[in-house]
Formats: C-alpha cells, sequence, structure tokens
C-alpha cells in the first residue's frame, strides 16, 4: 500500500495558502438549523419539497448503513494518500481535480477565471465506465466496489424519484422519459480541506446550482453546506443515515419553474475536513428539453455554455442565458 500523509496529501497550492499566518474571516449567515422538508421513499409526497425549497431529506431510502461507513472509511483513505500518489493512481476513466467543482465532459477541472479558489480536491467517477477501473491498488480496487454497488442504489432512487416528479407534474410517460438517462450518473468524491488561514475570503463551494435533474447528497457529520432561501443563507445540518437530495437547472426547466434549482455553498471549516459524497444523473445528451419558460435546449448545449462561461467569468450563469 502507499504510504500516506497529512498535508503532504493536500495539493500543493493549499499548503502554500495554509501556511500564511491569519485571523479567519468571518460570514455572514444564519447558523440556525434548517428544518429541510424530510421525504420517506417509501411513501412519497414531493410537492412541497420541489416547489419551495428544491431539497430535501430523503429517509428510508433503502442504502444500508454499513455501505455509508464503508465508503466514507475508504475516501478518507484514499484522500490522505500523498498528492503525488493520488495523481498517479487515479486514472482513465476515473479523474482527481482541486480547486474547482466544474469540469469538462472528459473529468478535467476547468481553469476558473475567480480569483477565489474553491477549498476542495475531488475525485469523478463516471458510473457507466466503471467496469474499465482495474486497479491494482487494493484500496482503489476495494473503493471501485463499494461505488459500483452504491451507484446502484443511486440509479434506483433517483428513477423513483423522478418517475414520481413526472406524475406530479403531468409529464407525458414517453417524452419524459429521455430527461433522466441512468448512463449519464456520475458520482463526485469532495474532500473540503481546513482552511486555518483565511486572509480572504474562502468557500468550499462557492455559490451555485447543480446543473443536474436530480442531485444526491452523502454527508459526514461535519456540516457546512448553506442553502439560499427566503434572502439569506441558511445550515443545513447532517443528519446520520439520511441522503440530502437537490433539484438541478434541469428538472426546474423540466418543469416550467414549477420545481426550484436550489442555490447552495460549501462553508469551509478552520480545524476540520469535510467529506462529501455526490451523484448527478442528467438528461440524455441530445434530448431535447423544453419549456415555455426557455428556448429549446439540449443538456450537451447547457453544459457547453456552462464551461464557456466558467472559463470566461469564473462563475456558471445556467438557466439564464437559455430564458425566452
Amino acid at each position: 500500500m502507499v504510504e500516506r500523509s497529512n498535508v503532504g496529501s493536500y495539493p500543493p497550492v493549499f499548503r502554500q495558502l495554509n501556511s500564511v499566518g491569519a485571523q479567519p474571516k468571518s460570514y455572514s449567515v444564519d447558523d440556525s438549523q434548517v428544518p429541510v422538508p424530510t421525504v420517506d421513499l417509501e411513501c412519497l409526497s414531493l410537492g412541497e419539497a420541489c416547489e419551495n425549497w428544491g431539497i430535501f431529506r430523503l429517509v428510508n431510502h433503502g442504502i444500508p448503513c454499513t455501505l455509508f461507513t464503508k465508503l466514507q472509511h475508504h475516501a478518507k483513505m484514499l484522500f490522505s494518500l500523498s498528492f503525488e500518489s493520488k495523481q498517479a493512481l487515479i486514472t482513465d476513466p476515473f479523474s482527481y481535480f482541486w480547486g474547482t467543482p466544474a469540469l469538462t465532459s472528459s473529468g478535467a477541472a476547468l481553469k476558473s477565471a475567480s480569483p477565489n479558489m474553491n477549498w476542495l480536491e475531488g475525485l469523478n467517477v463516471p458510473l457507466s465506465q466503471l467496469t474499465q477501473f482495474q486497479p491494482q491498488d487494493p484500496l482503489l480496487h476495494s473503493f471501485r466496489l463499494l461505488l459500483e454497488e452504491y451507484g446502484r442504489h443511486l440509479s434506483r432512487i433517483a428513477t423513483t424519484l423522478f418517475q414520481s416528479m413526472a406524475k406530479n407534474l403531468h409529464l407525458d410517460p414517453e417524452q419524459s422519459e429521455p430527461m433522466l438517462e441512468e448512463s449519464t450518473g456520475f458520482i463526485r468524491v469532495y474532500r473540503y480541506l481546513p482552511r486555518h488561514s483565511m486572509a480572504g475570503e474562502a468557500w468550499g463551494m462557492i455559490p451555485h446550482t447543480d446543473s443536474s435533474v436530480i442531485s444526491i447528497v452523502n454527508q459526514d457529520q461535519v456540516g457546512g453546506l448553506e442553502i439560499f432561501k427566503d434572502n439569506k443563507w441558511l445550515l443545513v445540518d447532517p443528519i446520520p443515515n439520511t441522503l440530502i437530495v437537490h433539484i438541478g437547472d434541469m428538472m426546474q426547466a423540466i418543469s416550467d419553474d414549477g420545481y426550484t434549482s436550489v442555490r447552495h455553498r460549501v462553508k469551509v471549516k478552520k480545524q476540520e475536513k469535510r467529506l462529501s459524497i455526490c451523484y448527478f444523473v442528467f438528461p440524455a445528451e441530445d434530448s431535447v428539453i423544453r419549456s415555455s419558460k426557455y428556448k429549446p435546449f439540449t443538456y450537451k448545449e447547457f453544459q457547453q455554455q456552462v464551461q464557456k462561461d466558467t472559463r470566461a467569468l469564473g462563475y456558471k450563469v445556467g438557466l439564464k442565458r437559455f430564458k425566452i
């Protein structure tokens, strides 16, 4: 097994910035716990959560607690490898990135024009290509097997949720079927690093909405996820063995803005690392999304526009680009 380290596991840019002595910046946020709606997968009722919140906590999802525990343990072990080892071990179709959550379709990180780097490193895993990844390293091999099992659960959950949403929205079953394509599903595992020095503004992830139809988040108990609601940022408290489901931009467009793509961000901690394992699923790449609110577009066109804006502006503009 490859030797593991602590600070040596950080990408070099984070090591350098963390070595500068300064007082942390204070942030304006309501730290009260947000009563995010809870949805039971065995007795689905999605109306209020999707229309008024764009986010909900999912219970009775059917994923064994032991799988959560093993996934988080293996992810922490993997991220604790030296930076150089991660670069060497994590190869196609997986990809390793840091400083930005915005990736190209191949999984390569986009260079952002923003001066405020996202304080994270991550692993991108296209689920449809998992069988192509046959690592020799025992840790990576075990992690791949766990991701395969987890991916099957997430596909089941996403399909169940989307079918319920489509029914609630009275969507035509044949027309709505390509709006959620299981083969597009991928997992991103994020490690948010502690920021001992905060001389400038630093976020684990800057404010954004997800481009997906549905995003499903498995977060550890460190916390830091915030949502923007009623003109203020609110902290979403982690609860063991639950999932956080986000409505994404594609679902907002499909629903004619009836459902809300929730704006969110991640706050970095001064002393603690944070881990989240996130699943994203999209429409079939060339399927056309038609809406009374937006010009017709494919997800491929949407993704290309997001990448163009991120390169030029340093942030995602999103659905506003397609407004009628």
